[in-house]
């Protein structure tokens, strides 16, 4: 009994000693909000636009600076969603990874 408690106990002081730590770097819980908001708002306006294929691009966020990555049927798709995402508010930069390839027929 006495080993299990032990045991317990230095657990509980493992996890409270490094389960919130931030260290330089790191996104604060606000931050990452704020960011998850940012993607949120730019995939809608792709989900909006008759242009921009929502399903096939992926947009992350990080203060401010967004990446979009996946795959456009065209130059123009492309150019569009970058469009969009800089046009979104709290939207500092655009990296637009999205890589043009044709239609894949069935």
């Amino acid at each position: 009994m006495k080993h299990i408690l032990t045991a317990s106990l230095l657990a509980l002081a493992c996890l409270t000693t490094a389960g919130c730590a931030v260290t330089s770097g790191q996104s604060t819980v606000g931050q990452y909000v704020d960011d998850a908001t940012v993607a949120t708002r730019v995939k809608a306006r792709f989900a909006e636009d008759t242009q921009v294929s929502a399903m096939r691009i992926q947009v992350e966020a990080l203060k401010g600076l967004v990446q979009l990555a996946g795959f456009a049927t065209s130059q123009a798709e492309k150019d569009r969603a970058g469009q969009l995402a800089r046009s979104t508010p709290d939207v500092k930069e655009v990296r637009n990874n999205i890589i043009v390839r044709a239609p894949v027929a069935n």
